[in-house]
């Protein structure tokens, strides 16, 4: 799919209308006086394509470097005039028939205001990002990788994308991740990467559990400290059988002592169930917490310094967070969806201990009436405390076997999936793939670089003792290179890999602060894409642009201090 169009509307009243084409794409800004361009909007006709494919409507008026302070002038007119963003691809731009999809989203939040449709049907907000995949990766069947994973290589205006090769997502994605979106970039065909994500966070969570349950002792020290109970409690069962009581009061004593052992039991079962709902929620809250754990006043504090110094530097920290968001979503619907569960037998396991508590009452009430009791009700006391000791160990043992047993059962099938992703036939599809989209990228950057940069991946064994596929980008000169040409030079060669191959892909590529790339590097660039019909989109200060391209047949939008991109007056 190629951007055909990006409007932005506010009713009948067109604000912009973006046209795009083949090869070079330049948003400018052509501001003079020496104004640096910042704030014209040129990152944020990016930011409008990656909100239309599911991205934060914050990034629009958020200051990355505060993470809180807004653009209230940008926010406010935004809503107020209930701007409507359409964002239109097509296979073919050639061709006018061509088969497209229409993507339109406003800024409002409320269910009967809010726009998020895809070719004129509404989506709901949570089914939104789901609706995309299926519309533009209809062979892709599973949650991972996701759609917004997919395409994160294709559109690089934050931090991490601007920066990194191929570690395009937030910094909190785990090596898995990584693992299962690059072996299905590149085409290696495995449908168990979500199946293995899942497994490893139901692993992760079993050892937490588990590390809370013996945080005071071993589960062979509580078999050892139960059988010692078994054995104190058989003697005090014999010392109170030897007391001459009435046979009514020996079988209410038997059931009173039934009943604090079921009392314990319950109560400690109820315990251990709240910690493993205090162990979700605190995961959950660890992930809601993670939005905000980051030294924004500083972040503040380092910008301001670097930008009195130099004056190109863009946005860029609130990006991190709003990806992030958008993670932990999904990550806390898939942890928190065993919390019903757990809450129902929590009830449940009250009800019961209401009951026995209720039951003990009344059994201690007519105990203590009979004669003897002075004696017999120290001896209880004593066995009271065994089976409290005796429950809540039982308990605990159970637990424990349970998390055992899942470890074992998760474990298990993480080593069936490993088989499979590890075996001597699957690493050869990795090796087979990685060759042809090396040949791609090789050729690229020496053609445009004189370097040859590829792509290598490793197996490794995490300090979980789990096996991963690791990806890794390299010069194969051995010399340092440049970054910003291995980063363009990776999605040049992707383009051509996934086409080769027939793999689904987006064939345009969005990028930001080009103009801290060399002229020759850029020139050679947009040679490359005009001649192979890659769809280059990139913004750039137009005093920055080398004469070979600063040409308009480039542009397909130009700001300036004077006509910013929201056209706001005031």
């Amino acid at each position: 799919m190629f951007i055909k169009s990006l409007s932005i509307t506010s009713g009948a009243t067109v604000i912009r209308e973006i046209e795009f084409h083949k090869g070079l794409n330049l948003i400018v800004d052509e501001s003079e006086n020496q104004i640096t361009g910042n704030s014209v909007g040129k990152t944020t006709v990016l930011k409008l394509v990656d909100f239309c494919l599911g991205a934060d409507k914050k990034n629009i008026y958020v200051d990355p470097e505060t993470k809180r302070d807004e653009y209230k002038l940008v926010k406010n007119f935004i809503n107020e005039n209930k701007i409507l963003i359409t964002l239109t691809l097509t296979s073919d731009l050639d061709n006018e028939n061509a088969n497209e999809v229409v993507i339109e989203r406003n800024f409002l939040s409320s269910q009967r205001e809010g726009i998020r449709r895809v070719n004129g049907q509404q989506i709901l907000v949570e089914n939104f990002e789901s609706e995309l995949l299926k519309v533009l990766f209809p062979d892709h069947l599973q949650d991972k990788p996701s759609f917004r994973q997919i395409i994160s290589h294709n559109i690089r205006y934050k931090d991490e994308n601007i920066n990194n090769t191929l570690k395009t997502l937030d910094r909190y994605t785990s090596d898995a991740e990584y693992e299962t979106l690059y072996l299905f970039l590149f085409g290696c065909e495995f449908n168990k990467g979500n199946s293995k994500q899942e497994i490893l966070i139901k692993i992760r969570q079993e050892n937490n559990y588990k590390s809370r349950l013996e945080k005071n002792q071993t589960k062979t020290a509580y078999e050892t400290a139960l059988s010692l109970i078994n054995n104190d409690i058989e003697v005090l069962d014999k010392q109170k059988r030897s007391f001459n009581l009435n046979e009514n009061l020996e079988s209410d004593l038997d059931k009173l002592n039934k009943v604090k052992y079921e009392i314990n039991k319950t109560s400690s079962t109820i315990s251990k169930l709240n910690i493993r709902k205090d162990l979700i929620k605190e995961a959950e809250d660890e992930l809601q917490s993670s939005r905000s754990d980051i030294d924004l006043r500083q972040l503040e504090i380092i910008y301001e310094q670097a930008t009195s110094k130099i004056t190109s530097i863009q946005k860029s920290f609130t990006d991190l967070v709003s990806f992030h968001n958008t993670m932990i979503g999904e990550k806390i619907k898939f942890i928190t969806k065993e919390l019903p569960s757990i809450e129902k037998t929590i009830q449940e396991n009250n009800n019961s201990l209401k009951r026995l508590l209720e039951e003990e009452k009344n059994l201690t009430s007519v105990i203590s009436k009979s004669d003897s009791f002075e004696e017999l009700e120290r001896i209880i006391a004593v066995l009271t405390e065994k089976y409290r000791k005796k429950g809540e160990y039982e308990s605990i043992i159970e637990q424990l076997n349970e998390v055992d047993n899942n470890l074992k059962d998760f474990n298990k099938q993480l080593s069936e999936i490993d088989n499979e992703l590890f075996n001597d036939s699957f690493e050869q599809v990795v090796k087979t793939q990685l060759n042809k989209f090396n040949v791609h990228f090789a050729s690229i950057s020496n053609e445009l670089y004189g370097e040859q940069y590829a792509v290598k991946y490793d197996i490794i064994t995490n300090r979980k003792g789990q096996r991963l596929y690791k990806f890794s980008a390299f010069n194969a000169n051995m010399s340092s290179g440049k970054k910003q040409g291995e980063i363009s030079c990776f999605d040049l060669a992707y383009t051509l890999f996934a086409d080769e191959e027939n793999i689904p892909c987006l064939h345009f590529l969005l990028n930001d602060k080009k103009e801290l790339m060399d002229d020759k590097q850029l020139v050679k660039i947009a040679e490359f894409v005009n001649l192979n019909k890659i769809q280059f989109v990139a913004s750039i200060l137009k005093d920055k642009l080398p004469i070979e391209i600063n040409k308009e047949e480039y542009f397909v939008v130009k700001l300036s201090q004077d006509d910013k991109l929201f056209r706001i007056e005031g």
